[in-house]
């Protein structure tokens, strides 16, 4: 009896996944929404890769800013540096300061995470900023997807805001710098800026509470706001149906393309480790933000050449170029100042943001267009939107540049005022005529692809007139009519340009450093070869 029970349980074990998995089912109703999970199908290209570098990004960010938020202290107490560093062993500075240093230099593995935390943080804005170009650029924005838009744009401020923060906690010379300008900023807003920088600061710059506030915001509040749009950003994206680029079998209620498993996850999967893998090499090789050469935040000192991250230097061109002007009224019997610093920094960042989130309203109602669109544009099609996000790409890389013109002035020995005249001339000048350019642009690849339709694909391969003249053959892409020319409509698909696009010549063998399948025949069973031969013989045209 005892051989035979335990016979019998141990055929019952292969039943037990399957009823715990039953057993959940039946509490949560789970299996459906897991099915549809599973089965949501993605589309494979390079270009929907660079949402996932910013989420991976954002993970890293996560794992390091955890372990450096073990041994960091946000305390303003001023302390004696008794650490590893010689250079300023003995200097009076802030205890942030003071930790920051001891895990550069005597935590194990200190200076490398919060080196891979610095780079990881620029990588996230960059992936942000070039996935919404791509977004831009391509019409995704358009409905339904608004909110998802607005969302990556309220995640780019977000992001903004949360690398400022996290740049101002070490309490180094240069971020020091970059809370006064900060200071500035809040003071130039009319009428409250004076308590709203009480508020913040507690006191008179630089008080004593706004890195502890600056941490709490950095570590907790932020991070979670962030997390939740992301997951949000997320959630659409599996409810709606994904983009695609058009092509053959493709449709505006279809996506052709790989389930998320097992494929799409194992790519996924790959992609992190690479995008980990890359920061982690950036993090041990390339220095960054060195703040043990700043020394520590004195508010009567402040160094030329004073650059914050990449994503934050078109404010501090805008700075630099907007003119000195300092306006001077008088409102119910009281005298109000409006400080230079208010239009560049204030309302130059709230235009551009409100512009962009209510630009996939103004050009559906400027089109007229109510319909869903889940295909995607390719650039040349739209001439209008290229132009007006080359002229606003133009104008961002203006104000970056700008940012750092006392640089350029000072390795190039020019003057700055000239380089200030010549950012302000180039943030007139310079967005109309990119506008130009990329709308000709497009205009000029429109018509070769149209001219490809009508005539075919360009061979190589050249024929003799009987007049001695040459003319190079054309395949064409369809039937042709008595002038040789095909009656093919413009699709806004990729139109093939290379004969080995349209099967003319074998595909490319598979395999990095040695092939992994053997190359076809000539004739490759399906017709290749002898369109080749007859192609050479110039019976094509």
């Amino acid at each position: 009896m005892t051989l035979i029970g335990a016979t019998k349980r141990k055929r019952d074990l292969k039943a037990v996944p399957g009823a715990v998995g039953g057993g959940i089912d039946d509490r949560f109703t789970a299996a459906g929404p897991l099915r549809v999970l599973l089965n949501k199908v993605f589309p494979d290209h390079w270009s929907f890769l660079l949402g996932e570098i910013a989420l991976f990004s954002f993970i890293v960010l996560l794992l390091t800013g955890t372990f450096l938020a073990l041994f960091f202290d946000p305390s303003m107490e001023e302390v004696h540096y008794e650490g590893s560093y010689a250079a300023l062993r003995g200097v009076e500075m802030s205890k942030a300061y003071s930790t920051t240093l001891d895990l550069s230099f005597d935590v194990r593995g200190g200076l490398v995470m919060r080196q891979m935390h610095h780079w990881s943080a620029l990588l996230f804005m960059a992936a942000i900023v070039v996935h919404m170009c791509r977004i831009f650029f391509t019409g995704a924005f358009r409905k339904p997807r608004e909110l998802n838009w607005i969302i990556g744009l309220l995640m780019f401020w977000l992001g903004f805001t949360e690398g400022f923060a996290g740049y101002s906690l070490p309490d180094d010379a240069l971020s020091g710098t970059g809370l006064r300008i900060a200071h500035a900023i809040v003071l130039s807003i009319p009428v409250a800026g004076s308590w709203v920088a009480n508020a913040l600061f507690d006191a008179e710059f630089p008080g004593t509470i706004i890195i502890p506030r600056l941490y709490i915001l950095h570590v907790f509040l932020l991070p979670l706001i962030l997390l939740a749009l992301i997951l949000t950003h997320i959630g659409l994206v599996f409810k709606q149906m994904h983009t695609q680029w058009a092509g053959p079998g493709r449709t505006n209620r279809n996506v052709v393309g790989e389930r998320m498993v097992p494929r799409y996850v194992a790519k996924q999967g790959g992609l992190f480790m690479l995008v980990f893998a890359v920061i982690a090499l950036m993090g041990g090789l390339f220095q960054i933000n060195p703040v043990w050469l700043f020394g520590p935040y004195k508010p009567a000192v402040v160094s030329a050449a004073s650059q914050p991250d990449w994503y934050v230097m078109f404010l501090d061109g805008s700075t630099r170029l907007f003119p000195a002007w300092e306006l001077r009224f008088s409102l119910f019997g009281n005298g109000y100042t409006l400080s230079p610093l208010f239009w560049p920094t204030l309302v130059l960042p709230g235009l551009l943001t409100v512009l962009p989130m209510l630009y996939p309203f103004l050009e559906a109602r400027l089109r007229r267009d109510r319909a869903a669109h889940n295909l995607l544009q390719r650039p040349r099609d739209v001439p209008a939107r290229t132009g007006l996000g080359a002229m606003a790409l133009t104008f961002y890389l203006v104000l970056t540049i700008s940012g750092g013109n006392d640089l350029v002035a000072q390795k190039f020995q020019i003057s700055l005022n000239a380089m200030t005249w010549a950012g302000r001339i180039g943030l007139i000048v310079l967005p109309p005529l990119a506008y130009y350019l990329a709308y000709r642009a497009c205009l000029g690849l429109q018509q070769h692809d149209r001219e490809v339709l009508a005539h075919g694909v360009e061979t190589g391969i050249l024929r003799r007139l009987p007049d001695g003249g040459f003319v190079e053959v054309h395949q064409p892409l369809g039937p042709t009519d008595a002038h040789g020319h095909t009656q093919l409509p413009y699709s806004g698909w990729v139109v093939p340009k290379k004969m080995n696009r349209i099967g003319a010549l074998g595909p490319a063998i598979r395999g990095f450093f040695f092939p992994i399948e053997r190359p076809a025949p000539p004739d490759g069973g399906d017709g290749a070869g002898q369109g080749r031969r007859e192609l050479e013989a110039g019976r094509g045209r």
